[in-house]
């Protein structure tokens, strides 16, 4: 990291980041009434090859159903299936408001994430803390994922930031070292309070 540079922009991922994810609660869902446990069940998707069409925007949430219906044999409407997809996502987020509102009046916030539009229909409408975040680089919308350093460039672009002028927050380590190889300064997060230390030890207004 490098301290006290001239930050612009702070990039959030997401998931674990912003919003707590179990996907043990939409497993269950998913396997009720089927032979497959529901590791089984997720094992099953991310394995799919099908699932970076998923993730980079390639297949409609509807062509999405239909494809694991036929594939794992639930029966599910497309109403209920989307109901059980968003079940993964906790409804009380990780970040008080105070505190990402206190970052948004002293730098440009955005979000970059590997999602889908069942989920990001689900959050935006969930979620106030949204409006915090008037930048939002989706790997469904821009067609590709990270570590793609494509969906990364997007964000920058977006932000009008330089590289070295932008802050990457992500959990998966990856991901934030692949920010980095672009010259942003990444961070992994781990909790509220490793996060609020990491951003003042790069110089961050945090109030």
């Amino acid at each position: 990291m490098v301290a006290f540079a001239k930050f612009r922009a702070i990039i959030f991922d997401i998931g674990r980041v912003l919003i707590r994810v179990d996907i043990s609660r939409a497993m269950d869902g998913l396997a009720s009434g089927l032979s497959l446990t529901p590791g089984d069940v997720w094992s099953a998707i991310e394995k799919d090859p099908r699932w970076l069409d998923w993730q980079e925007g390639r297949i409609s949430p509807r062509d999405w159903h239909l494809h694991l219906a036929k594939r794992l044999g639930f029966s599910l409407p497309f109403e209920e299936f989307s109901e059980v997809w968003n079940r993964a996502l906790d409804p009380n987020p990780i970040h008080s408001e105070s505190f990402l509102e206190k970052l948004s009046k002293n730098y440009r916030l955005a979000l970059l994430s590997n999602t889908d539009p069942i989920h990001m229909s689900h959050e935006e409408a969930r979620f106030p803390f949204f409006r915090f975040f008037p930048i939002r680089i989706y790997s469904y919308r821009v067609g590709a994922s990270k570590p793609d350093p494509v969906i990364y460039r997007k964000a920058l672009q977006a932000c009008q930031v330089r590289a070295e002028e932008a802050v990457y927050i992500d959990d998966i380590a990856v991901y934030a070292e692949a920010a980095q190889r672009l010259g942003m300064s990444g961070i992994v997060f781990q909790s509220r309070e490793q996060l609020q230390s990491d951003l003042q030890k790069l110089g961050i207004q945090l109030d």
